[in-house]
């Protein structure tokens, strides 16, 4: 404790504290130098833990002097076999020994001084915890003094409430009380002063203990504040929800929550201290609270969150940018420069930032017009996996890529903040702030303008059917964790009390049929429009926009018109905005969506692998025909950010006869190419998940379904992969070249094995056939008409004296003709790419998996010089062999699974790359 050897009368805050019943030390004025024991009584936690009785585990660390931050943290976050476990007393207590001293239990070193032990309590699941974090002061030796009573260091208080304040001192000969620097009484021991403090008169009160042993003192101090009736005032005009910025050095505060007795708002701005300053007004409703902040400083970054009813602190849930106590640390200056510390000492839970005098965003795109939606090929991407950096800038930079391959969109998984740093964002938890994960949010809008001026739009993902725990509006009426769902309290103005789907259900769930909601969504679809300028929106999982009870398969006329209100007020602000669903309902919904002008997700992806992998498949649920749709506004994919990766499912489970086995890479590949035909010939909208078109082979369910996936970007210099890469790209640009391609009606036969696709526009006609069986086969083609056609990918042409005509096909073999001879692409993909036999020499490994040394076999059909490097998951060279001469015929060699410098490599996936020239070999190795 801070010694005043000449100012007996500054005070020592700390405003956050471990003072409770429910955290108690022995001894209570914990000291350095000697053994601490911890008390946990889960009975007095009022959150997550109450009365909680089976193993927990202390995610603790130290507040060291000159630093906020958690510094020497034990063991890794939820990671129990490396954090202290806890013993269990019995009667909910629960004991945590820091022995034998703080300094040797923390690994203290010499010259770094102690402030606070920092601890979060958490089950052994990692699914209930503490919060706020506990901080507990630490004193040395000598002169100490601490209240132990009030619980608090700071709080809102009633007139007429009796405080019991208790103060314990160490090597003390006497004990003075202060309130508001005057005199109180003294104690009646030389360690210890009990008193009881009415709060009679309303106002602001700090309270001081001041220890003695002349000449030097030790304090340490609370604060109250005798909270007098609030203040009934209209809104004043022209204010929304959130934060309002009325001068350079002023705003207003406003906070929507009816059912409330009182809120504050604390911050920087009020040495977050609960106060008259921030001691907000009601509306005559009892709807929000107001109130304005100022003077600010201009430009300045100010944290803040709100108080509501004494104990409860949320961040503003409009914010466009909040502070996160345990995932911040994490993101490093070069994804957000400048980030703003969170107040560690000072606040709990996220916290709000506000600034005045923003510089504005200048947009250099500005007359970008989107693509028709039935002409769309959306490119989706999760940032954290398409791009190392997972950064907004770094992603802009990537542009190029995606112009080339074509797509006309991009449809980023949500980008709103959300809950950790690690996640698809589904849990998102703010939807006006973009996830500093990924960078500031100007970084954002240089990302979608630079998309604009390739002329590519940008589809934001938004989760508007749930809330999870972290978001303020969840907060405010939280009861408590269901089995799977959040139960939220009634009456509240968003939320339903559980979600009316008994299968379908996360965190809290959304009324789409209050006035809140509504107004809720309206402002986010507005925002993110006006704001950023997106040019749509993926909304997920839309069947739950509905308060019919049941699984929310059958047709449902109030959800259609929940969607229909929806789509028309974002229509208002942009009469050409995409408005995208994931809706999975009865075909009679979906298309009375799809003809209002709304797009609707088509899962094609069971459908596309089995076709791919060499089964009997039908294809034709990725024509909007075949659901007897009038209007093309089916979006049909083969592979989703929630679908497992069809050149997996080729590689892992393809079919194979004699020689041709899908299961091998050259194959896979090729099938892909056939699958690719297949898709983005169909007219109508279509996506693409991000390294489809390499023929990304990782499964979805590697390091877990939603976690972080290998970054491959070196599948684009792989030859078969970018071959695969320039059949997309041509594909995509006959799309955005020939009209034929987006006629209303056609014809197909998609099921079986043998599928034809038929199209036909006054331009010309076309003719797609595919053998997707694993044999030879005669397909019989109905051309639309006799004459001279012309096959596309190798210029070999067909005259059609009569149709029916057969066409003989190898397996996977796959033809686009057209009546009209189109240039050639053969000068693009090389002559030496269009044979469907092997690529000059294979490559193999085994044992694979393996825990030890494995053995590389290459079959040659000539001499080669042959060059290996092995990469690891993140595709960062970790071993390189020069190039040597091997014979015709097979050679083999063993690696010890070391890299270059000898170390040894830990387990995980790896890349073994053989090179010959132009031709490279890349074999996937799973060390375990």
């Amino acid at each position: 404790m801070k010694r005043f050897l000449t100012s007996l009368f500054l005070f020592v805050v700390m405003l956050y504290g471990a003072r409770g019943q429910m955290i108690t030390t022995d001894p209570v004025v914990p000291t350095l130098g000697k053994t601490i024991k911890i008390y946990y009584d889960t009975s007095k936690d009022p959150g997550e833990l109450n009365n909680y009785t089976g193993d927990i585990f202390a995610h603790t660390g130290l507040i060291l002097e000159g630093s906020s931050a958690w510094q020497k943290v034990i063991g890794t976050w939820a990671n129990n076999t490396t954090q202290p476990k806890l013993n269990y007393l019995g009667n909910y207590r629960y004991e945590l020994v820091i022995s034998p001293d703080i300094e040797r239990f923390y690994n203290v070193l010499p010259g770094e001084k102690v402030k606070k032990i920092a601890l979060v309590l958490r089950n052994s699941a990692g699914n209930r915890q503490t919060r706020p974090d506990i901080f507990i002061d630490v004193f040395e030796t000598g002169l100490n003094v601490v209240f132990t009573l009030p619980e608090k260091y700071s709080f809102v208080t009633e007139p007429g409430t009796l405080i019991k304040v208790s103060a314990s001192a160490t090597n003390a000969d006497s004990v003075s009380l202060f309130i508001n620097n005057t005199y109180r009484k003294s104690g009646n021991k030389p360690d210890l002063l009990t008193d009881t403090i009415e709060a009679s008169v309303y106002g602001e009160y700090w309270v001081k203990t001041v220890a003695w042993d002349l000449p030097a003192s030790a304090a340490d101090s609370f604060f109250f504040y005798v909270r007098k009736p609030v203040i009934t005032s209209p809104l004043p005009d022209g204010l929304k929800d959130g934060i309002n910025y009325t001068s350079d050095t002023s705003v207003t505060l406003v906070l929507h929550a009816p059912y409330k007795n009182y809120a504050f708002a604390v911050g920087d701005f009020t040495d977050w201290l609960a106060c008259e300053k921030g001691y907000m007004n009601v509306t005559p409703d009892g709807e929000r609270y107001w109130v304005e902040i100022k003077p600010l400083t201009p430009g300045k970054e100010y944290r803040f969150q709100y108080l509501v009813d004494s104990s409860l602190y949320i961040a503003d849930p409009y914010a466009d940018k909040v502070l996160d106590p345990f995932n911040d640390e994490y993101i490093t200056e070069s994804t957000y420069p400048g980030l703003i510390k969170y107040p560690k000492l000072m606040a709990t839970g996220i916290v709000s930032v506000l600034q005045t005098s923003q510089s504005d965003y200048n947009w250099k795109s500005t007359s970008f017009k989107a693509t028709p939606s039935s002409r769309l090929v959306i490119y989706e991407l999760l940032v954290r996996d398409f791009i190392e950096a997972h950064d907004f800038k770094t992603l802009a930079d990537t542009i190029g890529y995606l112009q080339r391959l074509g797509v006309n969109a991009i449809e980023l998984m949500p980008v709103t903040e959300f809950e950790g740093n690690l996640s698809w964002g589904y849990n998102v938890s703010f939807y006006f702030a973009p996830d500093k994960y990924y960078g500031p949010k100007n970084s954002l809008k240089a990302f979608i303008d630079t998309c604009h001026s390739r002329g590519i739009a940008v589809i934001m993902d938004l989760v508007l059917n749930h809330s999870f725990g972290q978001s303020p509006f969840v907060q405010l009426y939280f009861d408590h964790y269901g089995t799977d769902e959040i139960v939220m309290k009634t009456p509240n103005p968003w939320f339903n009390a559980v979600s009316p789907n008994p299968v379908y259900k996360w965190g809290a769930d959304f009324n789409h049929e209050s006035p809140a909601t509504r107004e809720l969504v309206d402002r986010i679809t507005s925002y993110w429009l006006t704001e950023y300028r997106v040019d749509g929106f993926r909304f997920d999982f839309t069947k739950g926009f509905t308060n019919t009870p049941g699984d929310g398969g059958a047709y449902d006329a109030s959800r259609i018109a929940i969607l229909k209100r929806m789509a028309d007020r974002i229509w208002e602000v942009n009469r050409k905005a995409y408005v995208i669903l994931e809706h999975f309902t009865a075909n009679a919904e979906e298309k009375e969506l799809a003809e209002y002008g709304m797009l609707i997700w088509g899962n094609m992806n069971y459908q596309y692998a089995e076709a791919a992998m060499g089964y009997s498949s039908d294809l034709s649920g990725v024509t909007h025909i075949s659901r007897g749709w009038n209007v093309p506004n089916l979006v049909g994919y083969m592979e989703s950010h929630d679908e497992e990766r069809l050149m997996y499912k080729c590689l892992a489970y393809g079919a194979s006869a004699d020689s041709y086995n899908i299961k091998t890479l050259q194959t896979a590949l090729k099938r892909m190419e056939l699958a690719a035909l297949f898709f983005l010939t169909v007219p109508g909208p279509k996506m693409i998940w991000q390294f489809g078109e390499l023929g990304y082979d990782v499964s979805i369910n590697f390091n877990g379904r939603t976690g972080n996936k290998p970054v491959l970007w070196n599948y684009y210099t792989i030859l078969e992969r970018n071959r695969l890469f320039k059949i997309y790209r041509l594909l995509i640009a006959l799309r955005s070249s020939h009209e034929v391609f987006h006629v209303p009606s056609f014809s197909y036969s998609l099921s079986g094995k043998q599928k034809t696709l038929y199209l036909s526009s006054p331009e010309m006609d076309v003719t797609v056939v595919g053998n997707f069986d694993i044999a030879q086969a005669v397909t019989s083609v109905n051309f639309q008409k006799t004459g001279k056609w012309y096959e596309y990918f190798t210029g070999d042409s067909l005259f059609v004296i009569s149709s029916p005509a057969t066409i003989t096909l190898q397996p996977g073999e796959y033809r686009l003709y057209t009546t009209v001879k189109l240039e050639s692409p053969l000068p693009y993909l090389g002559t030496e790419d269009l044979s469907f036999s092997d690529y000059g020499f294979l490559a193999d490994v085994y044992p694979n998996p393996s825990t030890g040394p494995v053995t590389f076999v290459l079959s040659l059909t000539k001499p080669s010089e042959i060059e290996l490097s092995v990469f690891n998951s993140s595709g960062v060279a970790i071993l390189h062999k020069e190039r040597q001469k091997l014979p015709e015929g097979i050679s083999s060699f063993s690696w010890d699974g070391r890299s270059q410098s000898g170390e040894r490599l830990p387990a995980g996936l790896y890349f073994a790359r053989f090179r010959s020239g132009r031709l490279v070999k890349t074999v996937k190795i799973v060390r375990n």
